[in-house]
């Protein structure tokens, strides 16, 4: 979801970094404007995080660290989000912050998770988001973002293909689960994911001669859709990468596996339904129109 940008990293790097675990969330001091300091500045994401941009830039030098957005109704509307969609997993709250630019805003057009227990969340974005697909385009992007905490913290993705991918399509599939579960977002509808998700893939970077392409359009509106699908079933982190890769087998050719998932046969009983419709939207034969009128 994101304008189309360059990763400055090798594609070897991401591969071997992708695996890496996360430390414990940490707390920090919230910085005000009138208190930022050099050595308060905000720090810019490594390698392994810059897998997890939702925007290919870094944060600009003047950008400032909140723990608020421009009202309480929003800021409550996150920080509730926060809570529930790591509570979905059994964990913890993340640091959530927001950054602000008074002098560059549209710097701030950007979500990042960090390895250390940590996801910033720019202005810029959020309000794009919510002005042209409301609230639950926001829980998708946070739901995303979390995704790579799971993937930091569990040592997901189990796939690696030598780019972001793997890493970005489960987190749009992570995306798809929460806002399907009963006790995340609880949205038993697909088209009112999948308007919102139009808007989240068509800031997304699918440049395919980059390393830190996040897929196709018809890629992500899939892996978001696969997600939706295993919502049906209360899984763990783990047991959701191992259902998400069974079927979404070959992510950069965007095959699909359709032998019996013998681990789990009742949830394979129930994904057989949708693996032609999976690899329909795949391949585009399922249409971006088509998509939202998915049920």
């Amino acid at each position: 979801m994101k304008r189309n940008f360059n990763f400055r990293i090798l594609a070897g790097a991401i591969a071997a970094l992708s695996m890496s675990a996360c430390n414990d969330d940490t707390l920090e001091t919230p910085v005000q404007p009138e208190q930022q300091t050099e050595s308060q500045r905000i720090e810019q994401p490594n390698a392994l995080e810059k897998v997890c941009y939702y925007v290919d830039q870094n944060w600009s030098s003047s950008a400032v660290l909140l723990t608020s957005l421009q009202n309480s109704t929003d800021t409550n509307f996150m920080n509730s989000q926060m809570t529930k969609i790591a509570s979905l997993w059994g964990r913890s709250n993340p640091t959530l912050r927001f950054v602000n630019d008074p002098s560059n805003y549209n710097s701030t057009y950007n979500a990042i998770s960090y390895s250390t227990g940590k996801i910033y969340y720019g202005y810029a974005i959020y309000y794009d988001a919510k002005s042209k697909g409301g609230d639950i385009v926001n829980a998708m992007i946070l739901a995303h973002e979390y995704g790579h905490q799971l993937q930091y913290i569990f040592g997901l993705p189990s796939v690696n293909e030598s780019t972001a991918r793997p890493n970005e399509l489960e987190a749009d599939g992570f995306a798809g689960y929460y806002l399907r579960r009963p006790n995340g977002y609880n949205q038993t509808s697909f088209t009112q994911i999948a308007a919102a998700y139009e808007f989240a893939q068509s800031i997304g970077d699918y440049q395919t001669n980059s390393p830190g392409h996040h897929g196709t359009p018809p890629q992500r509106r899939s892996a978001v859709r696969l997600g939706f699908l295993l919502g049906q079933y209360d899984l763990t982190a783990s047991a959701f990468d191992y259902n998400f890769f069974y079927y979404y087998q070959g992510v950069l050719n965007g095959t699909y596996k359709t032998a019996k998932n013998a681990q789990y046969p009742e949830l394979d009983a129930y994904m057989s339904q949708y693996l032609d419709e999976l690899k329909k939207i795949q391949t585009g034969e399922i249409s971006a129109e088509d998509f939202k009128n998915l049920k």
